[in-house]
């Protein structure tokens, strides 16, 4: 049930993480914040789909 997700910058777009989610208990986006080497601060990554 655990599925590999990549996770992309909401501000520059740019995909920057990978990670893995249970869709059974999370059936929703995941959003995280993480740094954007881009920008050097942190923002929020959405999961792609």
């Amino acid at each position: 049930m655990r599925v590999t997700v990549t996770l992309a910058c909401t501000e520059t777009g740019d995909r920057n993480y990978t990670t893995t989610k249970n869709k059974k208990t999370h059936p929703g986006r995941l959003e995280l914040r993480k740094y954007c080497p881009r920008l050097k601060r942190h923002t929020l990554h959405r999961e792609t789909r």
